[in-house]
């Protein structure tokens, strides 16, 4: 059919409006046939059969003008499909690549990073406290004070008192009598000088006077024997003698007087001894 055309051409003087107008249908049919195949690339093929169209007037007028035989310009149409085909992909990826994340696409949500558990650190056994104790202080063993003595005393403690200082029988009993069993100890009531010892027939029977130094004086009468002499110093309860019934005396006891200021002044012991912290049942 070809050779027909052609044998038809050479034979038939060509009008070149009338070639024209049959190559214009051609490429117009050829892009209808792209647009129906590939309706995603509109765009595309608009920009093809735009420049499928410049072309062709081209090339159609470089035939016009050089040869009047050039044979149909199916290779120029080819080349245009091809060329949109190109355009058409082109499109395609970039609109591929451009695309939107489809809605039902949900990105998967990360966890949260769970927070390190950080290890307690084992802490460093605490050197022990070597606590040094002082040396113990040897104290000084201090044995109590001895209580001072007292500067008076009661000359025979626990002895019984059987008669006080005042009028008996008519006359003054100028002393305090103490009962205990014969040869109990009889004690200085004060420290002094003793002044007289013996017996010297007055009826005190064998007696001792002590001389306290301070204005007083003290008698101690019928003993039965005595522990100290005339001129003796001696001390706050120390023993001068023992008792007996020596003199003008009934039975064992002591006969104790206090003498103020000189002998034979006689006054009441037991207020004198009491005044000395010495309590007396008189």
């Amino acid at each position: 059919m070809q050779e027909d055309n052609d044998r038809r051409d050479d034979s038939t003087p060509r009008n070149d409006s009338t070639t024209r107008t049959s190559r214009n249908a051609r490429i117009s049919a050829a892009v209808t046939r792209h647009r129906r195949r590939h309706p995603r690339g509109a765009r595309a093929l608009a920009v093809g059969a735009v420049a499928l169209v410049g072309l062709g007037l081209a090339g159609a007028a470089t035939i016009a003008l050089d040869r009047d035989d050039a044979p149909e310009p199916a290779a120029v149409a080819l080349d245009a499909r091809a060329r949109a085909e190109a355009a058409d992909r082109a499109d395609r990826s970039a609109r591929e690549s451009t695309a939107p994340t489809s809605p039902t696409a949900v990105p998967t949500a990360t966890s949260a990073s769970p927070t390190p558990t950080v290890a307690p650190t084992k802490k460093a056994a605490a050197t022990p406290k070597v606590t040094v104790k002082p040396k113990a202080v040897a104290k000084k063993t201090t044995s109590p004070k001895p209580k001072p003595k007292p500067s008076w005393v009661i000359p025979m403690a626990g002895a019984e008192i059987t008669s006080c200082y005042g009028q008996r029988g008519g006359a003054l009993h100028a002393g305090i009598d103490f009962a205990l069993p014969a040869g109990t100890p009889i004690h200085a009531a004060a420290a002094g000088t003793v002044v007289k010892a013996g017996d010297v027939g007055d009826g005190y029977g064998t007696s001792v006077f002590i001389d306290h130094g301070n204005g007083y004086l003290t008698h101690y009468a019928h003993q039965s024997s005595l522990k100290v002499s005339e001129g003796d110093r001696v001390g706050v309860g120390q023993v001068i003698g023992y008792e007996g019934s020596t003199g003008d005396s009934t039975g064992p006891h002591l006969h104790f007087e206090v003498h103020q200021g000189q002998m034979w002044n006689q006054i009441d012991p037991a207020p004198f001894l009491r005044a000395r912290g010495i309590d007396v049942a008189c």
